[in-house]
C-alpha cells in the first residue's frame, strides 16, 4: 500500500499514534512495552514510530487505517445511484466525512451505465426502484460485462420484500439494505465488501 506524500522518514510520536488510534498515551506506551508496536529511540531518548511500522500494526490488529495514510490512487471508488436526490446528497455528505472514498453519483439507470464505464467504481450503492432502467437491470448489466464482474453492489430500497431481495441477490448483488438504514451499518458493510 502506498502512503501519503509525507515521507516514511518523518516518524510518528507516541502522541500521534494515540490520536490516530483514539486511545490514551498510556495505552500506546503499553503496546510498546509489550512489543506489539515497534519503535526506535531518538538521541534524546524519545520513542518514534516509522509510518510503515504503524501501518503494519494497524493492519495486524484490524484497525481502520487513517485516511491521510492512504494514497489517492488507493482510495476506493463508490458510485451512488438513486433517483432520490435528497438520499444521494445525504449519502455523499456522510461518506465524505469518512474521508476514505472517491465518490460519484447517478440519478437513473441510464446515467449509472455511463458512470460505471467512466468512473470504474469498486462498489455501487444502488436503489432498486427507479423509473426507466431499474436497479435489477443495472445489476444484471454490471454482472454480464467481464471487467465489471468484480464491482460490488449494495442494493437499497424503501420497499424491499423478501422476494425482491432474493431476486437482486440472484442477479449478483452482494448485499441488501432497507431504507432508511443506519449509517454505521452501511460503513461497516462497505468495509467488509472492500477488504
Amino acid at each position: 500500500m502506498k502512503y501519503d506524500n509525507i515521507s516514511d522518514q518523518e516518524p510518528l510520536t507516541t502522541g500521534d499514534v494515540a490520536d490516530y488510534c483514539h486511545v490514551s498515551l498510556r495505552t500506546v506506551l503499553f503496546w510498546i512495552e509489550e512489543g506489539k508496536l515497534h519503535t526506535y529511540k531518538t538521541p534524546g531518548g524519545h520513542n518514534r514510530i516509522k509510518r510503515s511500522e504503524f501501518m503494519e500494526f494497524m493492519k495486524k490488529h484490524e484497525m481502520p487505517i487513517p485516511a491521510r495514510f492512504i494514497h489517492p490512487e488507493q482510495r476506493k471508488k463508490i458510485l451512488i445511484v438513486d433517483d432520490d436526490r435528497n438520499m444521494v446528497n445525504a449519502l455523499v455528505r456522510m461518506l465524505k466525512r469518512e474521508n476514505r472514498y472517491d465518490l460519484d453519483t447517478a440519478f437513473d439507470g441510464f446515467d449509472a451505465g455511463r458512470k460505471i464505464l467512466e468512473f470504474m467504481p469498486d462498489i455501487v450503492i444502488l436503489d432498486i426502484r427507479m423509473p426507466g432502467v431499474d436497479g435489477y437491470a443495472v445489476t444484471k448489466r454490471i454482472k454480464l460485462i467481464p471487467h465489471d464482474r468484480n464491482i460490488k453492489i449494495i442494493a437499497v430500497s424503501a420497499f424491499f420484500e423478501e422476494e425482491g431481495k432474493n431476486k437482486i441477490l440472484s442477479f449478483g448483488a452482494d448485499a441488501c439494505l432497507d431504507k432508511p438504514f443506519d449509517n454505521d451499518k452501511l460503513v461497516s458493510l462497505l468495509d467488509n465488501l472492500l477488504k
